[in-house]
């Protein structure tokens, strides 16, 4: 499923082969988390831009519109009208991050929805259930995402019942892909490596599960609250433990440096709300630099967002155009950001895998950084 076509250091450029199609890495997910991107952004928007892989999120779509609605309509690929490879997050940073009281037990977790207050029960098997219900083409396990904070024996604890989890979730995965009525039989799993910042927790953990012979491997629970030194510190200790022929994701990361200081620590698969949210707010990523383009220096520019992009924005629109759009409330400012920023990031990351086909990530590297450091 993942062939490793060339590496640079730990840097590495891969293939990463599915029943929705082949996925070149490293790669960044577009976040879609109610199966959509925020900002009016469509299907055929992200074809255009040359996303590869969608991301949406088990909880949100649970709660709203019910995975079993998806399901009768067959499936989260149908649904939305997305033919390329989905990866579903398991709900489990959702439960912790937006879920109001919430009662951690061994077999789940118990809580009320943040969008009506009803009870909501998730565990290992019900995580499965859903994202089986989704039929994404990637299905993450259900963890818990212990703050970066939290003390040592916590997070100890924490991880030895996300790993049990995680034996629960492989198990139900196995049953429901073996299921006649199961709409995506071939759904894949990734566990996710736990532990804050404790880098010999983290390690032990990654020992563990790579044992269990999964579809993949995700680093969660950073970039959640500890420093960017510490978080590459955390990658460079643990990725070395998960299996080398087997995609790496680090989850919720991050910036444009974040992407790159990632790659070269050896992650094949990103994904961040950065580009959306950033967008939506008027805030545009470019190779020198962000620009807010909120500022009043936009006024008059009739420049593009960025000379010589290629994105929907940049090839039809000005920044003072756009400006007066985000300036007006008009959804139309808001859908040209978010284009471009995704459109930069995928872009971006055409270039790291070009970079290191060619034994050049280094320099590109170096090169990308000091670029984007100059500022506009």
């Amino acid at each position: 499923m993942y062939r490793l076509l060339k590496q640079e250091g730990r840097a590495k450029r891969g293939e990463f082969a599915t029943v929705h199609g082949v996925i070149q890495t490293p790669v960044f997910m577009n976040v879609g988390t109610v199966a959509a991107i925020k900002g009016a952004v469509s299907t055929e928007d992200l074809e255009q831009i040359r996303t590869q892989v969608e991301l949406s999120n088990t909880y949100h779509l649970h709660v709203r519109p019910g995975d079993r609605v998806i399901r009768q309509l067959g499936g989260l690929h149908k649904f939305m009208s997305w033919k390329r490879p989905i990866l579903t997050d398991s709900g489990g940073f959702q439960v912790f991050s937006l879920a109001g009281l919430r009662k951690i037990r061994e077999e789940g977790v118990y809580f009320n929805s943040h969008i009506d207050g009803r009870k909501i029960f998730m565990g290992p098997e019900e995580s499965m259930q859903i994202q089986s219900n989704l039929a994404s083409t990637i299905a993450m396990a259900f963890d818990e995402c212990p703050s970066s904070r939290a003390d040592r024996a916590y997070v100890a604890a924490s991880v030895a019942r996300t790993t049990r989890w995680l034996e629960r979730c492989k198990k139900e995965m196995g049953r429901l892909n073996s299921l006649e009525d199961t709409i995506n039989k071939d759904q894949l799993l990734f566990g996710i490596n736990q532990g804050a910042v404790f880098a010999d927790i983290r390690i032990e953990h990654a020992k563990q599960i790579a044992g269990l012979s999964l579809d993949g491997y995700a680093i969660g629970g950073l970039a959640v609250g500890e420093s960017h030194e510490e978080m590459y510190y955390i990658i460079e200790e643990t990725v070395p433990h998960l299996p080398k022929d087997k995609p790496i994701y680090l989850m919720g990361v991050g910036t444009p440096a974040n992407i790159l200081e990632g790659v070269e620590r050896g992650i094949d698969f990103f994904d961040c709300v950065y580009p959306s949210r950033n967008g939506r707010h008027g805030h545009l990523y470019t190779n020198f630099g962000k620009i807010n383009l909120f500022n009043a220096q936009y006024e008059l520019d009739g420049r593009p967002i960025e000379e010589g992009c290629g994105c929907p924005a940049c090839q039809r629109y000005s920044r003072a155009y756009i400006r007066h759009l985000l300036k007006a409330k008009e959804m139309l400012g808001m859908r040209l950001c978010v284009l471009h920023n995704l459109y930069f990031y995928n872009t971006m990351m055409e270039e790291i895998r070009d970079a290191l086909d060619k034994g050049e990530f280094a320099s590109y590297k170096k090169e990308k950084l000091a670029r984007m450091a100059q500022g506009i």
